[in-house]
Formats: C-alpha cells, sequence, structure tokens
C-alpha cells in the first residue's frame, strides 16, 4: 500500500451493526465521511462479529480483527501508519489508545463519543437511588472521571448532541479545541420527505423501537407498560402499540399481552418501514444521553413524536410543547392528542422536517469536522502543548492503563503455558 495514502483506522468496541443500534448508524455516517473525504479506512474490533453486523468489507473498507492485551495490536498499527486513529468510545480510548501515542506519537488521535456514557449512567444511578440529578452528581462519579481523562487526552472528540457540548463547556474545565459538534447528517431531506407520504388517515397504531441492550430503552418499555399505555388505551381501546428492537430481554418479551393490545414483536429487518405504517412514536425515556436514533428515525419517515425531556435534548424540538410530555399522566394526555387530532399531527410532521433541514444537514455539520481536522494537521504539536491537561493525563492515567494491559498480558500467557502440555522451555 502507497505510505503517502491518508489513512484512517477506526477502533470499535463492536462492529457496526446499522439495522440493530443508532451508535451503528452513527458509525458508517462516519465511515462514509472519511470515504468521501478520500482516505483509505480500515476498521477494528476485538469483539465478535453478530446476526447484526455489517458487512462493512461491501463499501470498500479493510477489516481487521484485533485482540485486547496483546502486543499483535502494536505490530499492526506500525505496518498500517495511519495519520489518524478513531476510536467509537471513550471505552476503546481506553483500551488502545496508549498503544497508539507509544508507537504513533504523532498520529492525531479522536474519539467519536456516540453519546456521554457518564451523563447516561449517572442519570440512571441517580433515578434509581430516588436521587436528583444534578452537574454536581455527574461530577462526583468514577466514570465521569474517566470519561472526561479520555476526552482530554485526546486531540478532538465527536460530540453528537448540542446539549452535550454545551454541558461540558459549563460543567468542565475542557477547551472548546478539543470538541466538534458532529450531529447525525442527512443527505436530502426533500426527498425523504416526499417518500414518506404516507397519511394520517392511512397509518394506525403506535409504534417504540428500541435496542434492548441499551437499558434506557429497557426501563422505557417498562415505564410505557406500567404507567403510560394503560392511560392511552383507556381514552383508544381500538388502538395498539407495537414494541420493536433485538436483542429484547426475556423480562421484556414477557410484557407481550395482545388483550391489552401491547404487541412486543421484536427485532424486524424493516424498522423504518413499520415506523412509516405507524401514526405516532412514543419516546418515554426517563434517563439517556446523545441524539436518540429513534427520533430521527421517526422525523425521517413523517412519524410524529411524543417525548419526554431527555429524550428531546438536542433535537432542537425542545420548544415543541405539543409533544413533549414530564409525567405519564401528561405524556398519555398529548399521545391521545397527537393520535386524534390531524392538524395537530400534520403540523409536527412538518416541524420535523424543518428541524432536519435547519439543524442536520449533511454538508454543514461535516465542515465542523473538515476544519478541524485541518486545524490538527496543520498545528499538532502546538494543539498539544495548549492541552496541558491531557499531557498529564497522558503521563500518569496512561501509565496505569498501559501497566495493566501488559499484566493482564503477561497472565494470559502465563496460564496458557501451564495448560500446554509440551511447554518449550
Amino acid at each position: 500500500m502507497n505510505d503517502t495514502l491518508q489513512k484512517v483506522l477506526i477502533i470499535g468496541l463492536i462492529w457496526p451493526e446499522p439495522d440493530a443500534t443508532a451508535a451503528g448508524v452513527r458509525t458508517l455516517q462516519i465511515i462514509q465521511f472519511f470515504k468521501e473525504q478520500g482516505y483509505h479506512i480500515t476498521f477494528s474490533s476485538a469483539a465478535a462479529k453478530t446476526s447484526y453486523s455489517a458487512s462493512i468489507e461491501a463499501l470498500g473498507i479493510d477489516t481487521m480483527p484485533i485482540t485486547l492485551n496483546h502486543v499483535s495490536f502494536d505490530h499492526f498499527i506500525k505496518e498500517l501508519k495511519p495519520q489518524i486513529v478513531l476510536f467509537d468510545r471513550f471505552l476503546t480510548e481506553e483500551h488502545f489508545g496508549w498503544r497508539v501515542t507509544q508507537h504513533l506519537p504523532n498520529t492525531i488521535r479522536i474519539i467519536d463519543t456516540q453519546d456521554l456514557h457518564s451523563l447516561r449512567k449517572s442519570r440512571e444511578m441517580a433515578l434509581k437511588e430516588g436521587t436528583a440529578f444534578s452537574s454536581n452528581y455527574w461530577l462526583r462519579q468514577e466514570l465521569t472521571k474517566r470519561e472526561l481523562a479520555s476526552i482530554f487526552r485526546s486531540d478532538l472528540s465527536l460530540i453528537i448532541s448540542s446539549f452535550e457540548i454545551e454541558w461540558l463547556r459549563r460543567h468542565t474545565p475542557i477547551d472548546p479545541s478539543l470538541l466538534c459538534y458532529l450531529p447525525f447528517v442527512l443527505n436530502d431531506v426533500e426527498a425523504l420527505a416526499a417518500d414518506s407520504e404516507i397519511t394520517f388517515e392511512e397509518r394506525s397504531d403506535f409504534v417504540l423501537i428500541g435496542n434492548g441492550k441499551h437499558a434506557p430503552n429497557i426501563d422505557a418499555i417498562a415505564y410505557l407498560k406500567k404507567s403510560i399505555w394503560p392511560l392511552i388505551l383507556k381514552r383508544l381501546p381500538e388502538a395498539s402499540l407495537h414494541i420493536y428492537g433485538p436483542y429484547l430481554p426475556p423480562k421484556i418479551l414477557a410484557l407481550h399481552n395482545p388483550k391489552e393490545r401491547f404487541f412486543v414483536d421484536g427485532w424486524v429487518e424493516n424498522a423504518e418501514k413499520m415506523m412509516r405504517k405507524a401514526r405516532v412514536n412514543l419516546v418515554p425515556l426517563r434517563y439517556g444521553a446523545g441524539l436518540k436514533g429513534k427520533v430521527f428515525l421517526a422525523v425521517t419517515s413523517g412519524t410524529p413524536s411524543v417525548i419526554t425531556r431527555i429524550g428531546v435534548e438536542g433535537t432542537h424540538l425542545e420548544s415543541m410543547s405539543d409533544l413533549i410530555g414530564t409525567d405519564a399522566n401528561e405524556f398519555a394526555q398529548k399521545a391521545v392528542a397527537l393520535y386524534q387530532d390531524s392538524e395537530l399531527w400534520h403540523k409536527s410532521q412538518q416541524q420535523g422536517y424543518n428541524l432536519l433541514r435547519t439543524h442536520f444537514d449533511k454538508k454543514k455539520n461535516e465542515s465542523n469536522l473538515i476544519k478541524a481536522l485541518q486545524i490538527l494537521k496543520q498545528n499538532l504539536m502546538e494543539h498539544r502543548d495548549h492541552n496541558i491537561i491531557g499531557s498529564m493525563l497522558m503521563h500518569h492515567s496512561m501509565a496505569s492503563t498501559k501497566y495493566l494491559s501488559k499484566w493482564i498480558a503477561l497472565k494470559q500467557e502465563k496460564e496458557k503455558r501451564s495448560e500446554d502440555p509440551n511447554p518449550i522451555l
């Protein structure tokens, strides 16, 4: 391979699953961005592929399985010599960042945070504890410190939500030059709108779509079944609710109850088709972070949603009070109103298309990343000199990560030798 070719290595916690998770959609959008910029792309992961994993090789992308805590990764990156390494979560930066730094010190290191994991987990903890969530509560959590350290250590972090980038600027000393706002992006909103014109009268029922491995979705489905759906069903006894998604656990599958018109249908190959048939999308999230893929799937399908305050963050739907339910009663009332009122429904549908045009245009938002990459390529050392906190964290915390990884590797090798009946001495 030509060593002068611009190369990017993307390291994923898992192989992308765009038909199952919003994270998979996000990763494919980033792959497409670098492809359009002319980069040679290699995607690697230490995870096993699943039946939901996309065939990214069909996109002309090289793939390479890698191993945690193993020197083989060092040999791999020294041979590949990428100009950019992108970690798809802070967890992958923790695993592999120190190795990239050690062997390719001049390579640009980027994290796509996907969402702020610490914000999501802290909100979950506060909800379970019955504690009021606050920025101070978030800052006290160990996961918050780990995630912020990872952001500081990296040259750039991609932040998917305008709410989260403002949260970081308000509550942390992270320099704005370390952050790049890059939401979900859409290319041709007009074509989407034209393709979504299944009428109000032709649609029926409610829908909720969510990946069962994502804890906020499990909580939302259970909350919907217990507290919201009975209120909706009382007002709309002929309506049904359909739950779609991969990896739904037994406790959620057990909620399936045709008598209550509550259908847990599980994974479907074409979730967009199911969304286009529905009249109203329900997003009763009580905690979470980032942008919600299910909201964007609904908007692009022309299906209005009723959403909680958590679910609406970063979507620019925050001012649309007709769509936001703050408790079970209000959520149910607004769901019923949206289901019955064709004028309100069409108004909400058009507002959704307008926000896509205004805030999620592909060309406009990807220009942020193009500019950030240009600055890093031209002034990487100066950029790092300015990030003194990152330099200190690289010196201390990365050393601990490094030696923990080396200890694990030595332990695994020792265990392997003890199991070998004919060891080479």
